[in-house]
């Protein structure tokens, strides 16, 4: 009992990497024996499906209904977010299918045909609706994507689809925010049911070390730690595609602001750090409101509009790392994204991104979204938990400069007249 108090007592993350080196350690010993261990992952991935869409469903009505956005700047603030989160994106898959982490692995002959066998029956079915159309037509595959829609308010949650849950969460939202005579007493109730689910899945989340323990071992006994191979590429490809967003974050704010980059960096050291340390943006979110009021002199409402609502909505990085987790997975296992299907990763990322930071591991909750929508395997996700905490420190730091973009530039070209030298 003293021994299962002290290891809740440790950090997931630190927990996740001793069941990845014992399972690694296993893995070696069994050889393919060690196959089986590999099956409680496939559980927890229907638990994580069946939360998935509930949670981001009440963490997007949520955030839209909640937001308090003064009037004047809200489509400036909009086109800001939007256009921060698709450079974000398609950042993302721009450097993913250039690096292509998930094909820099050697595979034995017997695991190649047996991946190129599964590659060929998922193809069939996530492009099945893509045959009868142009991939190279971006209309034609919008109006793929609107075919998806549900046809009944329950039916996203039954059929599992993901975009409809997204839109439908989206709509009501922002109607909450037109309709509701006390818009806090309704975004506490919707907060009621968030927190509740939220619950559910921080204790579907203990067992994650469990079973990164099982599918290490199987992996190792499989294919060795070569396997490995392809996730320190994608270590590489996701650094490399955060340091391209955060280049694009001071450009923007350089050509748009008052406030220099190396300004910037200097006065809201703190709250990038903090971001780092704790790799969230919503514990972050206080030190980043103060760096932009009592360091930079932003204006107020810059400062709110940035810190306050930009942490809620403003998510790049992890729009990013789910849009090129997607397509590692996808060549992981030899299967091509067409444009329809990186189209759906592009709106499902964005969405899901809307309200994560409030989320606990929202990395691994919104990836399911993700993978889901392009009919991509879930149970491959699990490999990736071993490097997620990792990367998500580096995911928030990103999240968190772009809520200090979007108020510097939301501030303007000149500071307050009292702040003029």
């Amino acid at each position: 009992m003293q021994l299962l108090t002290r290891w809740q007592k440790l950090p997931l993350y630190l927990r996740t990497l001793i069941g990845m080196i014992l399972g690694a350690a296993v893995g070696l010993w069994l050889g393919v024996d060690a196959a089986a261990l590999a099956k409680p992952g496939s559980i927890l991935m229907g638990l994580l499906q069946m939360l998935a869409a509930p949670v981001a469903f009440f963490a997007i009505v949520h955030a839209l209904a909640g937001a308090k956005i003064e009037k004047g700047k809200t489509p400036q603030l909009i086109t800001l977010l939007i256009t921060n989160t698709v450079m974000a994106i398609l950042i993302g898959l721009l450097i993913a299918n250039l690096i292509q982490p998930g094909k820099r692995k050697a595979l034995q002959e017997s695991e190649r045909i047996g991946i190129e066998q599964q590659a060929v029956q998922l193809q069939d079915t996530i492009s099945e609706a893509g045959k009868s159309a142009k991939e190279t037509q971006v209309i034609d595959s919008f109006y793929h994507i609107l075919e998806k829609l549900p046809k009944t308010v329950l039916g996203p949650f039954t059929d599992g689809n993901v975009l409809g849950v997204i839109i439908l969460a989206i709509l009501l939202g922002l109607a909450l925010r037109k309709v509701s005579p006390d818009i806090h007493a309704t975004t506490t109730t919707v907060k009621v049911f968030m927190d509740a689910f939220l619950a559910i899945l921080h204790w579907v989340v203990q067992l994650v070390p469990f079973i990164v323990f099982g599918v290490v071992a199987a992996e190792v006994g499989k294919n060795g730690l070569s396997s490995f191979i392809s996730l320190v590429w994608l270590i590489v490809a996701v650094l490399a595609a955060l340091s391209l967003q955060f280049l694009y974050y001071m450009i923007r704010v350089s050509l748009q602001s008052w406030v220099s980059p190396r300004l910037l960096i200097h006065h809201c050291r703190d709250a990038l750090v903090m971001a780092f340390s704790t790799a969230s943006s919503t514990a972050t979110m206080p030190v980043t409101y103060e760096c932009l009021r009592a360091n930079l002199k932003l204006r107020k409402q810059s400062a709110n509009l940035g810190a306050l609502v930009g942490a809620n909505f403003n998510n790049d990085g992890t729009a990013l790392y789910e849009a090129m987790a997607a397509l590692f997975i996808a060549q992981l296992i030899g299967v091509e994204l067409g444009l329809t299907q990186q189209l759906v990763v592009v709106i499902c990322a964005m969405a899901a991104s809307i309200g994560a930071a409030g989320i606990p591991s929202s990395g691994l909750l919104t990836m399911t979204l993700v993978l889901t929508a392009v009919g991509l395997p879930l149970e491959f996700s699990l490999l990736l938990i071993p490097i997620d905490w990792f990367l998500d420190r580096f995911r928030t730091m990103i999240n968190v400069c772009g809520d200090l973009c979007v108020a510097c530039v939301i501030d303007g070209k000149h500071p307050e007249s009292e702040h003029l030298p």
